[in-house]
């Protein structure tokens, strides 16, 4: 069945057309067209025959073109009729394809492509790449492997099969992708101050406080990587991929990522090293390179316990820095301890006003007017200075005369910020009483040969005892560790961290808390990003994919911190409380990335483009921030092509 529709659309300029060699020729009203490398064009209106129009017109010639000049006059308003016949028994083109693919193509990543743009990476491209004799555009590679990292985490060899899916429509060859992380990582420390640098253009970066965190990420292999030994040199070149920790208890080899985070949840550079290095090795060589980065600019250094040793807290001790590291209780001296535990001097965080934890632990937390007390917290500050390692010997003039070299001591100015929650109480309390419960259905159906403590899950409230006094003859046997649990219920409620600051406690722990940010970040990479599993072996090949995921990172934090100033601007004129977590306008990252994800368009005869997806909240802040325009029903393709080459050049 063949439909003649007549729809309005927005087209480019057109031209006159007709056969020049024919004696009696038609005269057309041709459109040009240019999707993306292909140019075609198309006759949508016809102005009559050579014949017929001399009986209305002396010249013809001149009357097509004064039609065509009419034609483009209605442009100007966007608006214009054209015919388009329509068979709807026409198929699809058969393929020799084992699978159908889409036909339409996703323009939500322009702005993706704009922050990317911003962050200059195709000026840093050109400036590593300069005097080299490469074919190929490296930063298109680097571009598209970051957008699909976010939009389409896949393999990078999936994702090269993907990019059909994108309005560009790059060419990029498999071995370009290689050759682009080569380029990466053989620039990783200059790429990561760059990233910095241009990203501080962006969005203002607040370096005040930098918080660290350490994560892993495992490979399904079958052994480590192996030690290479230089028989010439002897250097010991490690292998990548290692055996180590990991809160999983994956029994996998591993790679550990070392990140830094300002106090907007944005990062500031990363690291990596094998699976088998103590974390707290990262901490300060990181450091060090962030305290180029900022030029010398002070900043406080904050973490969880596995990484505030001593030798960490002492190096941020020094150059006006400082730190914010959670301290175990549990490690503390029995003199700190015994001030901890000590029910005198506790304070109300709130108010200041003096309480003791027996309060705290005693009243009745179901009655209304006990709530805030339930909410609040008892703090204390004790002081903690110790004795340190300075890093180098002195001689020590000894009582009987005699000198000797002894290590240089220091003292290391400090103090542990103890806060009590019964509202924590109550919920370390609740977990572990579930504990209880799942280890004595575990007692009755225990097999002692099969049995291992872990120092963590509920084994460990477990405890092996024999029933008879001869060893030879004892029977293994097992029963709840009554004084362990006993043990552990006497910290509940208890968090402490360690500071060289003065500043006022409930500022410094306000500033401990937002160390949840940076477990975000990984959760992003990990899960959002999938940053792993890590289709690559080499150190090389591996340290540049997790460069193309920090990136991805990097931009969705800035693009999502604009989303939240546009929130709270958006917010505060119509109204709304942005402190009321139930009332404020929120984009959450699964909203911002099916978003972007539905934002496709479909091409119609090559003519234009329509939308494919709906209005929302979130399309009106993007394009209220990013001023492109991806709010229509119908694009030319002249029209996207600028707004990709304007964010993409």
């Amino acid at each position: 069945m063949l439909y003649v529709v007549v729809f309005y659309a927005i087209i480019e300029i057109m031209k006159l057309y007709y056969d020049k060699k024919s004696k009696n020729p038609t005269y057309f009203i041709q459109q040009g067209f240019r999707n993306g490398k292909k140019t075609s064009t198309r006759n949508v209106a016809v102005i009559g025959k050579h014949c017929d129009l001399l009986k209305i017109t002396d010249d013809p010639l001149a009357y097509a073109k004064q039609k065509v000049a009419e034609y483009n006059e209605q442009m100007k308003n966007s608006r214009v009729s054209m015919e388009v016949t329509i068979d709807f028994d026409e198929k699809i083109k058969a393929s020799e394809d084992l699978v159908s693919s889409s036909t339409s193509r996703n323009i939500g990543y322009f702005f993706l492509q704009a922050i990317y743009h911003e962050l200059a990476i195709g000026s840093f491209f050109k400036t590593v790449t300069a005097g080299s004799k490469i074919t190929f555009d490296p930063n298109l590679v680097s571009r598209f492997l970051t957008c699909a990292r976010i939009l389409e985490p896949e393999s990078k060899l999936a994702t090269l099969r993907h990019l059909n899916h994108y309005y560009e429509q790059p060419e990029i060859e498999y071995q370009h992708i290689h050759r682009t992380l080569d380029i990466l990582e053989e620039n990783f420390a200059e790429y990561l101050r760059h990233l910095f640098q241009y990203s501080s253009r962006i969005v203002p970066r607040d370096t005040s406080v930098c918080f660290f965190d350490c994560t892993n990420f495992y490979w399904e292999i079958e052994s480590p990587d192996d030690d290479y030994v230089d028989e010439v040199t002897g250097e010991v070149i490690k292998g990548f991929r290692k055996y180590g920790p990991s809160k999983q208890h994956q029994p996998s080899p591993l790679v550990e990522m070392g990140l830094f985070m300002d106090s907007n949840g944005i990062p500031l550079s990363m690291c990596l090293t094998s699976g088998s290095d103590n974390e707290q090795t990262l901490a300060v060589p990181l450091e060090k390179e962030l305290i180029k980065m900022f030029q010398g600019k002070k900043f406080i250094y904050c973490a969880d316990a596995g990484l505030g040793s001593l030798g960490i807290r002492q190096f941020n001790s020094m150059g006006g820095r400082a730190f914010i590291v959670t301290q175990s209780i549990k490690k503390l001296s029995g003199r700190l301890q015994e001030a901890v535990f000590n029910d005198y001097d506790y304070r109300l965080l709130s108010s200041g006003a003096p309480v003791t934890i027996n309060r705290l632990k005693e009243f009745d937390r179901h009655k209304k007017e006990n709530l805030p007390l339930y909410l609040d917290k008892a703090y204390k500050v004790i002081n903690a200075d110790r004795l340190a390692d300075l890093g180098f010997y002195e001689e020590k003039l000894c009582k009987n005369g005699r000198k000797r070299t002894v290590k240089a001591k220091g003292k290391l100015e400090q103090k542990i910020i103890v806060t009590f929650s019964r509202k924590s109480l109550e919920y370390q309390r609740f977990i572990r009483n579930r504990q209880i419960e799942r280890a004595k259905k575990l007692l009755k159906s225990l097999d002692p040969e099969t049995y291992k403590k872990g120092p963590n899950d509920i084994t460990r409230l477990i405890k092996r005892t024999s029933t008879s006094k001869s060893a030879e003859q004892a029977a293994p046997s097992y029963e709840l560790d009554l004084e362990l649990i006993r043990e552990e219920e006497k910290y509940d409620g208890y968090y402490a961290i360690a500071t060289n600051l003065d500043d006022d406690p409930a500022l410094i722990l306000e500033t401990a808390s937002k160390r949840y940010q940076i477990e975000d970040c990984f959760r992003v990479l990990k899960t959002n990003f999938s940053s792993r599993p890590v289709y690559h072996h080499s150190k090389e090949h591996i340290t540049a994919h997790f460069q193309i995921c920090y990136t991805a990172l990097l931009i969705y934090r800035l693009l999502e911190k604009q989303l939240e100033e546009y929130c709270i601007d958006y917010d505060r004129r119509c109204g709304i409380n942005h402190k009321d977590p139930k009332a404020r306008t929120h984009f959450t990252i699964n909203n911002i990335i099916e978003t972007l994800k539905n934002m496709n368009v479909v091409n119609v005869q090559d003519m234009y483009y329509m939308s494919a997806y709906t209005g929302s909240q979130l399309c009106t802040a993007l394009n209220s921030i990013y001023d492109l325009g991806l709010d229509k029903k119908y694009y030319q393709p002249k029209e996207l092509n600028k707004k990709i080459k304007k964010i993409s050049g």
